[in-house]
């Protein structure tokens, strides 16, 4: 399963007899294929095509090289995150036998992935093996994890320290496992139904919302020797006055960000002792009335600066430093966005919905940039300090330029 561009039929270049038989072919099967979604934006950097079934989600390696998609198509696709700004975007086929994925997710060193299929209902692995030529083979391991759950699964995640993995249900339950398919834990969140449940970035938390009106986070501990131990509350995000539909963790675990049915979104500084009772502190809390009717998903930028939230198919962004909304994407597709996720970079927002995934320029997050070294730099008494900010200044105001959006 080598790179092969979409343009390409097995990675060879169509000779001119293939293709007018090719031509007789997509002209007998244009009628099934429904029209896919157009849309333009001056910040749309990009998209991804070749699936040809819905994308339902998609997980950015965390050595940021790449993005892997799942569609009803039963296919997994492994994009090359370089390619991304190029007129050609390669990516990698994974087969998922007799069955699709519904949600993906990395493995931290990116050797692997796990998918949680729809009809079997169960979690699978995937190992990634590099070949020789540069491509990979995809190789799902023999055993599927055991069936744990009674109802629809919402999410998936593997810790990025390798120890566990979370599933989460739409009753109340998470189970944490073992990379070897065994529950650890069992946690019920007592919030009568959970949205959404995420592991956050530094691996010591996993957190869930619901139909009540708090994120709840527990600590998932682990012994000197790195054996398991126990699940405990560490705390609770309290403030909204509706269920909250989702949250998300920056890239550093010391910010998350809620937005609720009560029409608002709220930051809020994690980075508090709980062991010595300290509470959560809100910073920020912003109005998005979309989220009082529909439901919606968000993106917290790895800098915590931006905050995208997808309600349908539209997507806005904010800056968290004052609550602006700085930029609004209408109709990116032609179903109700999926999934929402900014690269590990910051640069680029990735949204899924239809059979594209859309990569926007994140210039709100340009613009922080250019923000926070301006105020930097009246401060800065040293010269190499100064020139190391008047450089990062320098390179926020260039990207701007060269999105011809410097004038905000």
């Amino acid at each position: 399963l080598s790179f092969s561009s979409g343009q390409k039929a097995n990675g060879l270049p169509l000779d001119k007899s293939s293709r007018s038989k090719k031509q007789k072919q997509h002209q007998r099967i244009r009628k099934e294929k429904p029209q896919q979604h157009n849309f333009t934006h001056r910040l749309l950097a990009a998209a991804l095509k070749s699936h040809s079934g819905n994308i339902s989600c998609m997980d950015f390696s965390s050595n940021g090289k790449y993005l892997a998609t799942c569609a009803d198509d039963r296919t997994v696709r492994i994009w090359s995150t370089k390619d991304f700004l190029q007129r050609e975007h390669r990516s990698m086929r994974a087969n998922v036998e007799l069955d699709h994925a519904t949600l993906v997710r990395f493995s931290p060193d990116c050797r692997a992935f796990i998918v949680w299929l729809a009809n079997g209902d169960t979690l699978r692995v995937f190992k990634m093996t590099k070949r020789e030529d540069g491509g990979y083979t995809f190789t799902a391991t023999p055993e599927d994890f055991p069936k744990k759950h009674k109802a629809p699964i919402i999410n998936i995640a593997i810790a990025d320290t390798g120890k566990f993995i979370m599933t989460a249900s739409s009753d109340t339950t998470i189970l944490i496992w073992n990379l070897k398919g065994q529950v650890l834990s069992t946690i019920n969140t007592n919030q009568m139904n959970n949205i959404h449940a995420a592991i956050s970035p530094c691996s010591r938390f996993v957190a869930s919302c619901g139909f009540t009106p708090d994120v709840k986070v527990w600590e998932v501990c682990f012994g000197k020797k790195g054996d398991f131990q126990e699940v405990v509350r560490a705390f609770e995000l309290k403030g909204h006055s509706a269920a909250v539909l989702f949250f998300a963790f920056s890239n550093d675990s010391r910010r998350m960000a809620s937005v609720s049915k009560d029409g608002t979104w709220k930051l809020w500084d994690t980075d508090v002792e709980y062991k010595k009772q300290q509470d959560p502190y809100l910073l920020r809390t912003g109005r998005f009335e979309e989220a009082s009717t529909m439901p919606c998903r968000l993106a917290l930028s790895p800098d915590a600066q931006v905050l995208a939230l997808a309600s349908g198919s539209s997507i806005h962004l904010y800056n968290t430093r004052r609550g602006e909304k700085e930029e609004y994407f209408e109709q990116v597709h032609g179903e109700y966005i999926t999934d929402l996720s900014f690269d590990i970079t910051g640069r680029l927002l990735a949204s899924c919905g239809d059979r594209a995934v859309r990569l926007f320029h994140n210039t709100p997050g340009h613009r922080a940039v250019v923000e926070e070294m301006q105020g930097l730099l009246k401060r800065a008494s040293n010269e190499s300090t100064r020139q190391r900010l008047q450089q990062q200044l320098s390179q926020a105001q260039e990207a701007l330029k060269s999105l011809g959006v410097l004038k905000k």
